[in-house]
């Protein structure tokens, strides 16, 4: 790889990182009280997938470890938002649901949320956003084929 191709990927990456950082942040601060972003990714995937999924299915959605998945969800079934239920084909496996009240937590969420994102989106322009979602998309596409 030439000197060239390096520094591209090293600013590449710094971008996303740094970018990350900054979204996540700004995310914390619009979240409701006592929500996560982990929480509120959890929360807006089951009420998409509209079925149970099992902690493993989630963990492997998120790519994050069965138990950094079950600590996620405890807490959610702890604020009533999920409910979780034993596998009635497999009792060793749990499925979970998102409850009316994670319904209505998410939604709440989406409400805080869509100001900050319009705004971002705004500034940066429709166009741009159009431009560099499929980039962001084949890059997350092919790191996640990578693990």
């Amino acid at each position: 790889m030439s000197d060239d191709t390096n520094a591209l990927a090293v600013a590449l990456f710094s971008e996303i990182l740094t970018a990350d950082q900054l979204l996540r942040n700004r995310l914390s601060r619009v979240l409701p009280k006592g929500m996560e972003i982990s929480h509120f990714s959890v929360l807006n995937h089951l009420a998409f997938a509209g079925e149970e999924r099992s902690p493993a299915q989630l963990a492997g959605m998120f790519h994050v470890t069965r138990g950094a998945m079950t600590n996620t969800l405890n807490k959610l079934e702890w604020a009533g938002y999920v409910h979780i239920r034993p596998d009635w084909d497999d009792a060793r496996r749990k499925m979970v649901a998102i409850s009316p009240a994670g319904r209505q937590a998410r939604e709440q969420a989406i409400s805080a949320l869509t100001p900050m994102v319009n705004q971002v989106v705004g500034e940066l322009g429709s166009d741009k956003v159009r431009t560099v979602l499929p980039v962001l998309r084949e890059l997350r596409t092919r790191l996640e084929t990578r693990d």
